[in-house]
């Protein structure tokens, strides 16, 4: 292993030779010089070093993980808006199952990755309802007096309350949860039979027949999947489209011979696109650090690790594991499809192409790893200048358009001086309360213009109001960092061409314009009312009116006498001009704060 470093000591290239000696002298060969990418490469080299290992499956394993720690500049990097979900069952006393997309060395069981991404949230639906083990984040370490929603509903065996599980029974629950995870349903119906017949015996036939209908269910999705593994391998075909420096990229995945997924990969940086390195890349990233590889992989073009990475994906996966570069027939074929899909990829990335309403919304639940895709998206945002007249907004996006008729304004009226989190847990309690009440319908995710603070104090909101299922996310501003209510410590960050980047952030700054909007026209509406109360003989019928016709006192001051008349008739008008006049010294020293000035949360 070889790595090229700058004059700052930073790493900008990693790569690797059986001779050290004859690869970095080809660097310095004339053609390799003339080359754009190898003639910025030396131009920016300071120092070489290098590290030896024992065999070539070593020096990939190394080079893929040196590319992914360092990030060097003049590797082929992968960027990727899609990460696929796994279930992940803790390690704890009372174990816990619920959807993750971070794998972690926390001593925690993962299975997947699962294609599509909604597989994985079935599943999880089917753990906590047939074996109620539970994906909530109640601390377990501590007794509770009551238990949550959860298993009131029957999806929680209860542990966190004294005297309503055993350990013994929550821990059956869970081997039979891991049985069925890991794919073991023939173990698992045994289990099942025996458990059956021993509750027939103690004569708890209720509970015997709901465990028989389970027994069914759980024999009917062991069958399915053992036609599917007589279809067909499961596959992988990778295609690409290139207009350095922009190219995409396009993997099918293919499970039980059937499209399950696509996946898709973009980068702006390749000046020199070489179709061989770029595969080889591609493919020591996306599987050498995944649990998970599937039997075939077909690629558009051939490249010199070829045989190498097979052998070490081979011993990764246990069993054999193929890498084809077809020439002709039906593989090369689907082939061509992925390259047909990867160009229309390309098209909406990079030619500004408007996606169409579906696709952004399964973009949106790939992205944010959400149950389903989100056909309504409800915003809120506050505004304020320094703990006065607060008020928030509400605005909608539904079906690829923003819908203002949905638009909704809230005046904080329960809090006290400059707490925004306090402001948000109020409209989100309202706005919710609300809908609970009238059996509304809640939409597909909750946005919240802000940070961790924000999120957590919607999320408190709801859960108050025995709200446990609502998708909810937040916006940072400063860094554009999306998180996930529940997956907090896993922030979703995009690419600046991601159109779900744009989504939200669109939806973010209109409910940002549409809250200052508000905020300014009280503040105007309460300045007015103020300063004109102050002037005797005008009353707050006079006001009213006055705000109704001209809609600012700065319109108010500008207006003639004879306008102000024709609101208030020629006395009420003549005290209003003198009234404004004497006023008008104490206004220009004390002006309230600029628009600049608001504060938004």
């Amino acid at each position: 292993m070889y790595l090229y470093k700058d004059a700052h000591g930073t790493v900008i290239y990693v790569g690797k030779a059986k001779n050290l000696r004859s690869r970095v002298r080809s660097y310095f060969n004339d053609d390799r010089l003339a080359d754009t990418k190898t003639g910025s490469l030396i131009h920016d080299a300071r120092q070489i070093d290098f590290i030896e290992v024992d065999n070539e499956k070593e020096a990939l394993a190394l080079e893929n993980n040196l590319i992914k720690q360092w990030k060097p500049r003049y590797n082929i990097l992968l960027r990727d808006d899609k990460t696929y979900p796994y279930i992940k069952m803790t390690g704890e006393k009372y174990p816990r199952v619920y959807v993750t997309r971070r794998l972690r060395k926390d001593g925690s069981t993962y299975f997947g990755p699962y294609f599509p991404a909604n597989l994985a949230h079935r599943l999880v639906h089917f753990v906590h309802r047939f074996f109620k083990v539970p994906g909530c984040r109640i601390d377990f370490s501590r007794k509770h007096t009551h238990p949550c929603l959860e298993y009131h509903i029957h999806r929680c065996l209860g542990p966190c309350v004294e005297g309503l599980t055993t350990d013994e029974a929550y821990a059956e629950a869970v081997r039979s949860a891991r049985l069925f995870l890991e794919g073991r349903h023939r173990d698992l119906a045994r289990e099942l039979k025996q458990r059956i017949a021993f509750l027939s015996s103690e004569t708890r036939f209720e509970e015997a027949s709901a465990v028989h209908s389970l027994l069914e269910t759980v024999e009917e999705m062991g069958e399915k999947q053992k036609m599917a593994a007589l279809e067909a391998d499961d596959t992988d075909i990778f295609g690409y489209y290139a207009e350095p420096p922009l190219v995409a990229a396009n993997l099918f995945h293919l499970r039980g011979g059937k499209i399950v997924d696509r996946r898709e990969f973009f980068w702006e940086d390749q000046r020199e696109f070489d179709p061989q390195e770029f595969v080889s890349s591609l493919l020591k990233q996306v599987y050498l650090n995944e649990p998970y590889v599937p039997a075939l992989i077909h690629v558009p073009a051939e490249f010199e690790d070829c045989a190498v990475l097979e052998e070490l994906l081979t011993e990764r996966r246990g069993r054999k594991v193929e890498i084809h570069t077809p020439q002709r027939g039906q593989k090369k074929a689907m082939i061509e499809l992925v390259e047909s899909n990867a160009k229309h990829s390309f098209e909406q990335r990079f030619r500004v192409m408007r996606p169409s309403s579906a696709a952004i919304e399964g973009a949106l639940q790939d992205a944010l790893g959400l149950e389903s895709a989100p056909k309504r998206i409800e915003c809120f945002d506050i505004s304020h200048i320094q703990g006065t007249d607060k008020v928030a907004s509400m605005v909608v996006w539904e079906e690829g358009r923003m819908k203002k008729s949905d638009y909704r304004k809230f005046i904080i009226r329960t809090v006290e001086g400059n707490d925004d989190f306090a402001s948000m847990r109020e409209v989100i309690t309202r706005r919710y309360g609300r809908l609970k009440e009238e059996g509304a319908e809640r939409p597909g995710l909750v946005l919240v213009d802000g940070g961790l603070g924000q999120l957590h104090a919607a999320a408190g909101a709801l859960e108050e109001l025995g709200i446990t299922d609502q998708p909810l996310a937040s916006i940072a501003k400063r860094e554009e960092w999306i998180y996930v209510y529940g997956q907090e410590d896993e922030p979703i960050v995009l690419d600046k061409f991601s159109p779900v980047l744009h989504l939200v952030q669109q939806v973010r700054d209109e409910a940002h314009r549409f809250a200052v909007t508000f905020h300014r026209t009280r503040r105007n509406a309460s300045r007015l009312r103020s300063e004109l109360d102050l002037i005797p003989g005008v009353g707050e019928k006079t006001v009213t009116k006055l705000l109704r016709h001209f809609g600012s006192l700065e319109r108010v001051k500008q207006a003639r006498e004879m306008e102000i008349a024709e609101v208030t008739g020629r006395a009420v008008a003549k005290r209003v001009v003198a009234g404004l006049e004497k006023l008008n010294p104490a206004i220009s020293s004390g002006a309230g704060p600029a628009d600049s000035d608001l504060k938004t949360s």
